[in-house]
């Protein structure tokens, strides 16, 4: 059974006002006449009844059975389901040349009642084969802070832990309050997180390191040519250094720092066969300055032939605008209502191809706690948005798409980035550059306190354990991606333009991008839809 009927099947359902259980879609799917298997599924289900499940497409099979298409006298068959038959018999052979064409682009509907529609076989779109990713880091429902002291403690000394195994290979570490005993003058190596850094009265640089055991003062010299790497240094980041200890034995003097970084004999993995995936953030429905057009023509270009490869659809948080994010919001919007935000984004998600595999994750805008890591949607909130079974995780999380591991989070924790950092290590301009440093520091919110809110967990799942593939945010409304140590960073854009807000505080948005992410090759095209 080509997937396209699979596709079909569900957008005419989608067009009917009903989402399916994928396992309903197959049944309608397989059946020998798709179009009236349905029709007879739709009369089976209760009036009130917005998701098709297996059971009533079984019901429906069992009470009236469709026909064998070869028993169906001739006079009673529309053209357009003669016509669709064949096409089906002509896409099993485009399946194994993707040149092939599987249909006419102006092709009529199978039925003039509302049955399955000919759409996706006229858009030339062939067999999608996607396999369902798989997803790691994802707290949803695992969330245990209540923000008690303690518990910040403890998500720190795990990130401590996590992080200084990343460097005890490259140093030999030697705990805060065990240095004072090596006496003056000894070399010494110790990995801490940043508790405070200062500049001295001579323009030299003060870095307090704290461990499990206490904190340690390490001088950086002006003169030394490591002192540029104290201006990227973020509070509560971990770090190891490399030195010498004053006669005293009360401070080290700096020789060396060293990040946890990507080492720079990473070699990335890629997918087995030719696919694609589309990587998008910041759709920001239920703004005045959401693109509904430029929304359309994306989803119209799913559709085509030509993006027949793209099987998989990322998207990095803000499918919403949200109520009450910043001041006036109220005077930039055009649905008020929260829930009717993500009423609206769904209908807008129901025009790409049924049968691609989506992956979403929350972001500031959207309805859930601000403070990171983000858990998945709440149920109702699921169920509105349940077009195409996607898969709802927390931000951030990793997935596994065709064996390229690719980390998304939505990117809060870039203004903070952009805001400490010089403009040539980090900018609006060049946001790839600002998540350079995340990989750099393997973590995707380094510093606390500031503009990133963090909850306290049992682990600290902003870590960045394994090295990605790819790694995909949004949030700052900017257009950038380049390879740090062979990993891609990505940052996509929004649909969203401008806002009085927006102009307020200076942000040009790069608006209706879709990255094109060749998943055999990581290469990547992106693709403009204004």
């Amino acid at each position: 059974m080509p997937l396209e009927t699979s596709s079909r099947v569900v957008q005419a359902l989608t067009r009917r006002g009903y989402n399916a259980e994928r396992e309903a879609v197959t049944l309608i799917a397989e059946s020998a006449t798709p179009e009236l298997a349905l029709e007879a599924a739709i009369e089976t289900a209760p009036e009130d009844a917005l998701v098709l499940t297996a059971d009533h497409v079984r019901e429906a099979l069992e009470t009236d059975p469709v026909p064998d298409p070869e028993q169906i006298d001739g006079a009673t068959r529309s053209p357009a389901s003669t016509a669709a038959a064949s096409s089906a018999t002509t896409n099993d052979t485009a399946h194994d040349d993707p040149s092939v064409s599987t249909g006419d682009a102006d092709g009529e509907s199978l039925q003039d009642t509302g049955g399955i529609p000919d759409e996706t076989m006229g858009s030339a779109v062939g067999d999608r084969s996607p396999q369902a990713p798989v997803v790691a880091n994802d707290m949803t429902g695992a969330s245990t802070g209540t923000g008690a002291y303690d518990e910040f403690v403890g998500v720190f000394r795990d990130r401590y832990e996590r992080l200084s195994g990343q460097l005890r290979g490259r140093v030999n570490h030697r705990p805060a309050d065990s240095i004072e005993a090596m006496g003056g003058g000894a070399d010494v190596e110790t990995i801490g997180l940043v508790n405070d850094i200062r500049s001295t009265a001579s323009g030299h640089w003060l870095i307090e390191l704290e461990d499990t055991t206490g904190t340690f003062p390490c001088l950086v010299m002006k003169d030394r040519d490591i002192a540029d790497l104290v201006d990227e240094l973020l509070m509560d980041e971990c770090i190891a250094v490399s030195g010498t200890l004053a006669d005293d034995a009360g401070i080290v003097f700096v020789d060396a720092i060293h990040f946890p970084d990507v080492p720079r004999t990473y070699r990335p993995s890629t997918a087995d066969r030719h696919v694609q995936a589309a990587l998008i953030s910041d759709v920001h429905v239920g703004s005045q300055e959401f693109l509904a057009d430029a929304w359309g023509r994306f989803a119209d270009w799913l559709h085509t032939e030509e993006a027949e490869p793209v099987e998989y659809l990322l998207i990095a948080g803000d499918m919403v605008e949200g109520v009450g994010v910043y001041p006036n919001q109220d005077e930039e919007l055009d649905i008020i209502d929260i829930y009717e935000q993500y009423e609206r984004f769904s209908e807008h998600l129901k025009q790409v191809p049924g049968d691609m595999e989506i992956v979403m994750i929350p972001g500031n805008h959207d309805a859930v706690r601000l403070a990171e890591p983000q858990p998945g949607f709440d149920e109702e909130l699921r169920e509105i948005m349940s077009a195409h079974d996607p898969q709802i995780v927390s931000n951030p999380a990793v997935v596994d798409v065709e064996g390229v591991n690719i980390l998304m989070y939505h990117g809060v924790s870039l203004d903070e980035v952009i805001a400490e950092l010089p403009e040539e290590k980090a900018s609006y301009d060049e946001p790839h550059k600002a998540m350079y440093q995340l990989l750099k520091k393997r973590h995707v919110a380094p510093q606390f306190g500031g503009r990133t809110r963090v909850a306290p967990e049992e682990r600290d799942y902003l870590v960045i354990d394994e090295v990605p593939d790819v790694f995909h945010t949004g949030h700052v409304h900017k257009l950038g991606w380049g390879k740090y140590h062979n990993v891609l960073a990505v940052n996509s854009g929004c649909w969203q333009a401008q806002t009085d807000f927006q102009k307020s505080v200076n942000i040009d948005p790069d608006v209706a991008h879709a990255p094109i992410l060749d998943l055999d090759t990581l290469d990547m095209t992106v693709r403009k839809f204004v």
